[in-house]
């Protein structure tokens, strides 16, 4: 940080800050004073001292009130961003003081939640209860965006959507094995492979249109000059074995996940022979080396798993 940034920030007083947001959001001096319990002219001097440390002017001041000038509208998108930092800090903080020593943030892809991650965060959790994990489930796209833009220290998603180009670090942590679920009297139920391409006469059961199963199924229908005949969007694995079971048509999803599902429905599943099918699901971020203690310790966790799985059979 260059020295006039530095004074800069040491010349920011959060409370100015606060009152300036104050007083923006409800239109008026005197209406912030009273919220905020200080005087009306301390408000206004702190306002008028703010704007002469940014050497612009932030508010346009007239009877009924005030009103933002462009200077005004920009800092007020900063200080609100500033203090809701703060906010999370001192809530992240006093989990500390209650004995949570670590805070992990985690966005995972569908697959990784149900095939993978109970068992594993569950031991994590055991060898260190400590440790505070927030989960959330998105698509692996979202999963990656929330990485890049800090929302998640960590991110568990399928590989592939990544591409070319990305900034962001992996490491293995799984790999799965698409397969095709049918009922039990289908045409196709009793074959021991099928590649993707002769599902495509069938009506198809998919996941969320954005989901990376459902993308690589459209590529693959593309790419035969053949396009998938939708019955239904689900958005969960359960949902997809539901319907299938009531003839809504065939479906994709990972082995392990269908066989958790303990037989939902009256169903069978066919390993499908196309190399998409075999997929790798990685950990994700920013900079595994600057991940804070606890975080890494997870990610070691995790990692450590990825060395114990047997790689996937070859494709047919």
């Amino acid at each position: 940080m260059k020295p006039s940034e530095r004074n800069f920030a040491r010349r920011i007083d959060l409370t100015s800050l606060q009152l300036f947001v104050a007083v923006c959001e409800l239109g008026s001096i005197g209406k912030a004073a009273e919220r905020e319990f200080i005087a009306a002219s301390a408000v206004s001097k702190r306002l008028s001292d703010l704007e002469a440390t940014l050497d612009t002017p932030l508010l346009y001041r007239h009877t009924r009130g005030v009103d933002l000038t462009p200077a005004g509208e920009s800092l007020l998108h900063h200080a609100r961003s500033v203090l809701f930092s703060l906010e999370k800090m001192q809530g992240e903080l006093s989990e500390y003081a209650d004995g949570v020593r670590g805070h992990v943030r985690i966005h995972a892809s569908i697959s990784a939640i149900v095939q993978f991650l109970p068992e594993d965060l569950g031991r994590f959790v055991q060898a260190h209860p400590e440790v505070k994990i927030d989960l959330e489930e998105h698509l692996s796209t979202e999963v990656v965006r929330a990485v890049q833009e800090g929302a998640a220290d960590l991110g568990i998603c399928n590989g592939g959507v990544l591409g070319s180009g990305h900034e962001l670090q992996t490491r293995p942590y799984r790999q799965d094995q698409l397969v095709l679920i049918v009922p039990r009297r289908h045409s196709l139920a009793r074959r021991k492979s099928v590649a993707f391409e002769d599902t495509l006469d069938f009506d198809h059961v998919g996941l969320h249109s954005n989901s990376s199963i459902y993308l690589a199924m459209r590529d693959a229908a593309a790419a035969g000059g053949r396009t998938i005949k939708l019955r239904i969007h689900v958005t969960g694995l359960d949902a997809m074995c539901r319907m299938i079971h009531n003839g809504l048509g065939v479906g994709v999803m990972p082995r392990r996940a269908f066989e958790l599902m303990h037989g939902v429905g009256d169903l069978e599943c066919v390993r499908l022979t196309d190399a998409w099918a075999a997929r790798n699901i990685d950990l994700v971020a920013r900079d595994f080396s600057t991940l804070p203690v606890t975080a890494r310790l997870l990610v070691d966790h995790l990692h450590a798993g990825a060395e114990q799985t047997e790689p996937l059979a070859t494709t047919e």
